[in-house]
């Protein structure tokens, strides 16, 4: 197909759709957990929206040190939402931002070894790191169902009603349209669910008049990064899973675009997220990983040139510097983020479902692995004051399911399935990698 402007640009805005749910969503949750008001919360969204089309840029195109070189795009992973919430609450977002830096920094410097290790996260670990993640960010969202923890009307019927409207109304659109309209039906029930809040009198639009047509981007927004070591060490494991999630994305585009990948591609691919860490962090904006939505877009459209994902990410960093754009979305009632997010969150447990099909359920070490690591996720989860008695810089470390179940199964698969006389083949030079992640 000959790519005019007009099929370029629409093709682009397809891309940005799909992703810009997942995308505004992280800030919405992160800022309004840590109490940011409605202006900080707007640069919040704002600086995510740019960040994840420079980081896209970043992707893209590759040079010596830099860049997948793959029509792939970068956005806020939800692995680092209850991490971040717990640095802040404990430390504060200065330590957030020290955190990310820090990791960003961890992520550059270890690209080229983790390139090589790739036989370290078979599909039990990443499977079960994903299904960690979804089954641990699931409260968040029932919380948000009810009207939003200590609202007054918490658990009114009016917020139910509100959150389930939404909730069947991404299910009817799953259910009755195919293709792009399919991949963007969250963004729909988001719309229409704000819609149908305002006139219950649930949306606040006073953010949306204040806030500026144009705005530049302001490093350290929040203010200078500080640096505590339990919440760097988190968020170097946030990042250890987010490349593992980013790896299978690689190999999926690779796959479709019939491109063969090494370890020298992925050393890029992974100094490119690298990067795009360090500039979240002095920009306060969050660390960035490949999202798998689009991946979907590329395989339905067969349309495979980067050409359409750089216009994608310009339109992303011009969306990224109008923060009237951005306050639209900080006046969607909690409810209906809820309803958004069961269905975002359910599918994330069923894609870490189904990364787990491919293990062989007849060997009790996997067993076991799968047993311990997502046990221990959702049991930190359910009962997260159990190790209240443990010093604070290791509180942040355990009391955080995503992290300590992420542990436990990188550790357990280290402990129980490899061996010294190892010699396999990293799964990429097996052909065997599962070529499906979520963000």
């Amino acid at each position: 197909m000959k790519l005019t402007a007009g099929k370029t640009a629409s093709l682009a805005i397809q891309h940005v759709l799909a992703m810009y749910a997942g995308a505004m969503i992280v800030p919405l949750i992160v800022g309004s957990s840590l109490g940011l008001n409605g202006e900080q919360l707007t640069y919040l969204v704002s600086i995510d929206i740019f960040m994840c089309g420079a980081a896209t840029l970043l992707q893209i195109y590759t040079n010596r040190f830099f860049g997948i070189g793959l029509p792939v795009v970068l956005g806020c992973t939800f692995t680092a939402v209850g991490p971040m919430i717990a640095i802040g609450s404990e430390y504060g977002l200065s330590s957030v931002y020290g955190a990310i830096l820090a990791s960003g920094l961890f992520v550059l410097l270890m690209a080229g070894v983790f390139s090589k290790i790739a036989k370290f996260f078979p599909p039990v670990v990443t499977g079960s790191v994903v299904t960690i993640i979804g089954i641990t960010l699931i409260p968040v969202a029932m919380g948000n169902m009810a009207g939003g923890e200590g609202s007054s009307d918490f658990g009114a019927a009016s917020n139910l009603a509100l959150a389930f409207g939404v909730l069947f109304s991404i299910i009817l659109l799953f259910k009755f349209t195919k293709g792009f309209i399919r991949s963007i039906s969250i963004l729909i029930g988001l719309a229409a669910g704000t819609i149908a809040g305002a006139w219950m009198g649930k949306a606040d639009f006073q953010a949306v008049q204040d806030a500026s047509w144009l705005s530049g981007i302001k490093p350290f927004y929040f203010g200078a990064p500080s640096f505590e070591w339990a919440p760097i060490l988190t968020m170097i494991l946030v990042a250890i899973v987010s490349m593992i999630e980013s790896t299978g994305v690689y190999a999926a585009v690779a796959d479709i675009c019939g491109k063969k990948i090494g370890e020298k591609d992925l050393a890029r691919g992974y100094r490119a997220e690298g990067a795009a860490y360090i500039l979240g962090a002095v920009f306060n904006a969050f660390p960035y990983t490949a999202y798998s939505q689009n991946v979907g877009l590329i395989q339905l459209s067969g349309i495979k040139t980067k050409k359409v994902i750089f216009t994608a990410a310009m339109m992303l960093v011009l969306l990224g510097l109008v923060p009237k754009i951005a306050a639209l979305t900080t006046v969607i009632p909690a409810p209906v983020l809820g309803g958004a997010m069961v269905a975002m969150f359910g599918m994330v447990i069923a894609y870490g479902i189904k990364m787990l099909s491919q293990v062989d359920f007849t060997s009790q070490e996997n067993l076991l692995i799968i047993a311990c690591s997502i046990g221990i996720g959702m049991g930190v989860t359910a009962v997260p004051d159990m190790f209240a008695q443990l010093p604070e810089a290791v509180k942040i470390l355990t009391s955080n399911g995503i992290v300590a179940g992420s542990t436990a199964a990188i550790l357990l698969n280290l402990l129980l399935n490899m061996r010294p006389d190892d010699k396999s083949k990293s799964r990429f030079e097996s052909n065997r990698m599962d070529n499906t992640r979520v963000s």
